[in-house]
């Protein structure tokens, strides 16, 4: 694992939630265990094992509900995610969650994107960097971008960057959807930068979160689509046609779907393990991977749950190697290439470019 380890990543679709450590889900599920809130030992061997049946992963992802209604699990969660990504060599994360509701003890989508803030602040064994800069900043100084001195005991520090998207479930209503559209452009001074549209993909129309995605696009916040996960030929096309900035799995499209996305050139969020844990796709040999990255179509390898689905970003990226005959080299462009599709300003991305300028000199990996 150390070859893609040493690669700098950059992370586009990552789920908060089901993002979160095995041991924290197993801590929080027996503490609910022992207040009679749920049978812990229905859910004990679920959160044990790293090989899940679909049945297990959707059993886990109700643990998840329940556990994620609450102010201070949140913000460990988050926190939590962070430095596991961080300690992956991600230095760069788009963490997308469905800010939720608990009438019972006060959390309001608000409330709960504040939680999420707190986890950012609680990190430090990385620098986080999520809050837009104006102007230039410090991007110019001339400083690794990654990492940086630090003067207190002369060990350097990793650096993250952190953004933000607010997803809207399908099960939602346009009243909530556009609720979650308002919140995140009052939280744009803290990092979110964009909307995400998930959820179970039967459930809900396209036409119902259509004026929120809308109004989202006119105030200038990018959105990203959880698209063709099941075949759905209408709402693909319609999505497709919608023009986002990314599209998440493209799984379940037939050849007029290939077509529009290829010739308006939608950058793909690959989730390779998520596909298959799933039975999206039946096996790695027919993956859409493999003909996207053929044909240079813009893709990012992404993780999508790495708790559900016991993987990490240099796992997918290992997994990517032995499936699809890539070497070093051309996972590193593939991770530099993520660059240009993240939901951050032009000075990330410029921090960004250098960092990787920078780490394929150390890799020796320059042309």
């Amino acid at each position: 694992m150390e070859t893609y380890h040493s690669i700098p990543k950059v992370e586009l679709h990552a789920h908060l939630n089901g993002s979160a450590r095995d041991s924290t889900l197993f801590e929080l599920a027996r503490g609910l265990g022992d207040k009679g809130v749920i049978a812990f030992s229905d859910v004990e061997h679920v959160i044990m094992k790293s090989e899940r049946t679909l049945h297990e992963v959707f059993k886990l992802f109700d643990l998840i509900h329940i556990l994620t209604t609450d102010h201070k699990i949140i913000t460990r969660i988050t926190k939590e995610v962070v430095e596991d990504f961080a300690s992956d060599n991600v230095v760069y994360l788009e963490l997308r969650t469905t800010p939720k509701k608990n009438d019972s003890i006060g959390m309001t989508k608000l409330s709960y994107m504040e939680a999420v803030i707190d986890g950012l602040k609680a990190v430090t064994a990385v620098d986080v960097d999520f809050m837009p800069r104006d102007g230039d900043g410090d991007a110019g100084s001339g400083m690794d971008p990654v990492l940086k001195s630090d003067t207190c005991n002369g060990t350097e520090r990793k650096k993250i960057y952190i953004r933000l998207l607010l997803s809207i479930d399908r099960r939602e209503t346009t009243e909530a959807a556009m609720e979650t559209v308002k919140l995140a452009l009052e939280m744009r001074h803290l990092g979110v930068v964009g909307i995400d549209l998930s959820g179970n993909p039967i459930v809900g129309e396209w036409s119902t979160f259509l004026p929120a995605l809308k109004f989202a696009r006119e105030q200038g916040l990018c959105i990203t689509l959880h698209c063709g996960e099941v075949p759905n030929p209408t709402e693909i096309r319609s999505m497709l046609d919608f023009m986002p900035q990314r599209i998440g799995h493209a799984c379940c499209f037939e050849e007029e779907e290939w077509k529009k996305l290829k010739s308006f050139n939608i950058p793909v969020e690959i989730c390779l393990t998520s596909n298959i844990r799933t039975n999206t796709i039946s096996s790695l040999d027919v993956h859409h991977f493999a003909e996207l990255y053929e044909e240079k179509h813009p893709l990012s390898l992404c993780t999508d749950d790495v708790g559900v689905f016991s993987t990490s970003l240099s796992g997918e990226y290992k997994l990517a190697a032995s499936a699809f005959g890539l070497g070093k080299k051309e996972l590193f462009q593939l991770a530099k290439n993520a660059v240009e599709f993240v939901f951050a300003d032009n000075l990330v991305k410029r921090d960004l470019r250098e960092m990787f300028n920078s780490a394929a000199n150390k890799l020796d990996l320059l042309p």
